[in-house]
């Protein structure tokens, strides 16, 4: 079998393990056929006519086209064609290209809904300012055919811009009614129908008000809530779907000696499936035959890579460093650990989106009641005077003086303001109700690895090694990618050491690196390969002929602003808790060092997520703070959660708030700046309570018409905004 293995074997790991050059090679075709590429190096009219072309030629392929803002291709193709097939294609011709992920393609859309919102509240405003200028007129006294003529022309403005601006009310409304409930729209389409309808009515009666301009207003500030809105859940992305994107969608299997590349879904326990060095395991297994070493950060947060040898089993999501491996599967698809982490976050995702804001709690009060409201007012009034065409109006103005405008935008206004402040910071809000989880914040949890400390080790002990050991030792560190090595030729290097002149420099996978140094073997590596001692500390020792092993120790570093970012977290009264997948020996010393009572090693990710998962139970608001693939269940299922900007993909879209550089220091200020908002927020509900105790009655007495009701409704509505700024 190893024989049959050899001719697959890059010379160079590093190559097999880039990235990009995985992608590539393991690039399956979108399950409807569609594969979306990115081009970057497109950037006008012939290159997207090359491309297109090129694509277009290509066997299988039904249609391709370039969008040159997004720089990508979108074919449409036979199942048997894959992106690899297209990479190629568009490598011939010049163009380089990489297959686009499901995220990514999910991100866009996204986006295009931001544009949508976008670009209806430019056309609302555009509108909203050309017929307030002819109310100028109307106001200024214009009277008679003038009047009617501005009347006429503001309809002819107003009422395709309301149709097209107003859609995402109208189609969320309708949703509602369709369901039998009550939502914030409902009233919102109320008062644009009655505004429009008074106004056609007025204009056709050639009256003297017409209210058009009220009309577009509402739409207009309703929308730019509505916007504010969407941009703090805009970056937000599912974390289980981003797990899901780590499982390899195709895995090379060994029958009767021979090498086939086949889907995953079509492995079954027992089959024998080999891994290179670079790839990812496609599932839970044995290892039966090669020598490795496993980076299991993902999934167990250990800092270093593991020894992998025959009989040692793996979990699928774990990376193949040095050597090729042939594991024999023991679990497959569903039912893999990391499918089970991804099932774990989708259920602790599904229990946090019931949480209800603030908006949400008053919106279920308020919407009935304005219905009431103004049915009454229209009743009372028309009962009165049987005047329809008083009553109507009465109960447009009623209507529009308490339209949710003030309570659309006084979370919103206030999560944008919060959010720029914390972005200036360093953080990046992600979800909508951040702040208000973070604001209830009593117990924080931080992972270690990766999180509290830089996730690097760093060398503690060069000192203890002459200038001609160090060059030695440099010189087989640079022939290596192994952390310790990297370690050992960054200290190296700044104190300025000249790699010495070794010949026949190689790495043993799972043991390290060997050279010769004028005929004598030298090597870096495992403490039982080089005939020394092992140590508790983390160590890689240098042996040189027939010189005794010396041992280089390491420690890993801690991140910018953990200890300050721990001490203003217990000064504030809030419990700090430490959990890690890290052996006992390092999280003991770490919780020592930066006074944490609580700690806890050796935590599995679904330990993680329990112990959380106990700690609200008990009633706590837990903050979780991590930032590896075995953090993302307990991100998940915290109250809130943060991770680094340098935390794995998965950790981030699990996250609500990301650490944009590599300092902790912030999270102190984002829970008083998350409570400094939340004050804000009931701030702007009062004061569009306020608003209306003393609006409403005036309006129901008919002291205001819709004009008037309009333009108090956006006085309501730039107060609110106004004092959101003052988070800033």
């Amino acid at each position: 079998m190893t024989a049959a293995l050899r001719p697959s074997i890059s010379a160079c790991p590093a190559c097999d393990a880039a990235p990009a050059a995985a992608a590539l090679a393991e690039a399956a075709p979108l399950p409807d056929a569609r594969i979306a590429l990115s081009v970057p190096s497109v950037h006008c009219a012939a290159c997207i006519s090359t491309v297109e072309t090129a694509l277009a030629k290509h066997p299988g392929v039904k249609s391709a086209r370039v969008n040159l803002t997004l720089k990508r291709a979108s074919v449409e193709a036979d199942a048997e064609i894959t992106a690899a097939d297209l990479t190629k294609v568009l490598e011939s011709v010049g163009y380089e290209a990489h297959e686009l992920d499901a995220g990514t393609l999910s991100a866009t859309e996204n986006d295009k809904a931001g544009r949508d919102l976008l670009m209806r509240l430019a056309v609302a405003g555009f509108a909203s300012m050309n017929v307030m200028l002819l109310s100028i007129s109307v106001w200024s006294g214009a009277e008679a055919a003038t009047r009617d003529l501005f009347h006429w022309i503001s309809a002819a403005i107003a009422l395709p811009t309301i149709l097209f601006s107003g859609k995402p009310f109208y189609v969320h409304a309708w949703a509602a009614l369709k369901h039998k409930r009550l939502n914030m729209d409902v009233p919102i389409v109320l008062a644009i129908v009655l505004a429009v309808v008074t106004s056609l009515w007025e204009t056709s009666l050639s009256g003297e008000h017409a209210y058009f301009d009220a009309a577009l207003a509402l739409v207009f500030f309703l929308l730019a809530g509505r916007y504010l809105d969407h941009r703090t859940r805009a970056v937000a992305r599912s974390a289980a779907e981003e797990l899901a994107a780590l499982e390899v969608p195709r895995a090379t299997r060994i029958a009767g000696g021979a090498e086939e590349t086949v889907q995953v879904s079509a492995l079954a326990v027992g089959d024998l499936v080999l891994v290179r060095p670079g790839g990812r395991m496609p599932v839970d297994g044995e290892i039966i035959e090669g020598r490795s070493e496993l980076d299991r950060s993902l999934l167990t947060g250990e800092t270093l890579p593991v020894f992998a040898e025959p009989g040692l089993g793996v979990s699928a999501g774990e990376v193949n460093l040095t050597g090729p491996l042939v594991v024999r599967a023991t679990a497959v698809g569903e039912k893999t650990s990391l499918h089970r982490m991804a099932d774990l976050v989708a259920v602790a995702e599904s229990g946090r989106s019931n949480y209800t804001t603030l908006a949400d709690k008053a919106a279920k009060l308020y919407a009935p009641g304005v219905h009431i409201l103004s049915a009454l007012s229209f009743l009372g009034w028309y009962l009165f005077t049987f005047d329809l065409r008083t009553a109507l109006n009465i109960a447009a103005a009623v209507l529009i003086i308490t339209c949710p405008c003030a309570l659309g935008l006084a979370v919103p206004a206030v999560t944008t303001a919060a959010s720029g402040r914390l972005f200036r910071k360093g953080m990046l809000i992600k979800h909508a109700t951040a702040l208000e989880r973070l604001a209830q914040v009593d117990t924080v949890v931080f992972d270690k690895t990766g999180t509290l400390t830089a996730g690097t080790p760093e060398l503690t002990n060069a000192d203890a090694f002459s200038k001609e050991e160090m060059s030695v030792a440099l010189a087989l560190a640079m022939g290596s990618s192994h952390p310790l090595s990297q370690a050992i030729a960054k200290a190296g290097q700044a104190a300025d050491i000249r790699p010495a002149r070794l010949s026949e420099i190689e790495e043993v996978p799972g043991y390290g690196t060997q050279g010769r140094l004028d005929g004598t073997l030298a090597r870096l590596g495992r403490a039982n390969w080089v005939g020394a001692e092992a140590r508790e500390q983390t160590s890689a020792h240098l042996l040189i002929g027939d010189s005794p092993a010396k041992a280089f120790l390491f420690a890993d570093a801690l991140r910018a602003g953990a200890e300050e970012a721990v001490s203003a977290l217990k000064e504030s009264g809030r419990e700090v808790v430490l959990i890690s997948g890290d052996t006992t020996g390092a999280v003991e010393t770490l919780a020592n060092r930066l006074g944490i009572a609580r700690w806890v090693a050796e935590a599995l990710p679904e330990d993680k997520a329990r112990r959380v998962q106990v700690m609200t139970d008990n009633g706590q608001h837990v903050l979780m703070v991590g930032d590896g693939l075995n953090d993302t269940a307990a991100l998940a299922a915290a109250h809130v959660s943060i991770s680094p900007a340098s935390a794995l993909d998965a950790a981030r879209v699990a996250s609500d708030i990301v650490l944009l550089g590599g300092d902790l220091s912030p999270i102190p200020d984002a829970l008083s700046t998350s409570k400094s908002a939340i004050k804000r927020i009931r701030e702007n509900f009062r004061i569009a309570t306020v608003y209306n105790i003393v609006a409403v009655p005036l309006a129901v007495a008919g002291l205001a018409t819709p004009l008037i009701a309009a333009l108090a409704m956006s006085l309501s509505s730039i107060t609110v905004s106004l004092n959101a700024l003052r988070l800033r």
